[in-house]
């Protein structure tokens, strides 16, 4: 298991990119699941670095970018598979309690957000979500 750590800032997603890009090719993982892992890293790292820290409106929505903090992603690829699990301490946030949205819909008629974290469920074979104490775990998981 190799282990990326770093501020949840969007200017550090070239830098686990890179780690994970690095991991996948060392292990020779094939370049659409390798397409398909750092397409669901890059919706994961963007969420965790816009929301996971940041303050809240009198209504208690999120107001995106306005805190940090740290951010850990492990990746492990094993038994056919890779693993990539992400911490963070962030408020809680279970994004697989979000209602899929309606891709019947045009774009204009569904609702904003949603969509990236439903590309991620459909691209992975599993998609894994625990609090553990302060820690938001989300673990995806894809056979090779």
């Amino acid at each position: 298991m190799k282990i990326f750590e770093c501020e949840a800032k969007i200017e550090n997603l070239d830098k686990a990119t890179a780690f994970v890009e690095e991991e996948l090719e060392k292990n020779e993982v094939g370049m659409k699941q390798t397409i398909q892992l750092t397409v669901a890293l890059e919706e994961i790292f963007v969420n965790i670095a816009h929301y996971a820290y940041s303050k809240t409106d009198a209504k208690g929505k999120p107001i995106p970018d306005t805190g940090t903090g740290p951010m850990k992603l492990a990746l492990e690829v094993s038994n056919n598979q890779v693993q990539m699990t992400f911490e963070d301490e962030g408020m809680p946030y279970n994004p697989l309690e979000k209602a899929d949205p309606d891709i019947t819909l045009s774009a204009e008629e569904r609702e904003i957000g949603g969509l990236g974290i439903y590309m991620v469920k459909k691209s992975m074979d599993d998609v894994i979500y625990n609090r553990d104490g302060k820690k938001n775990i989300l673990t995806l998981v894809k056979k090779l």
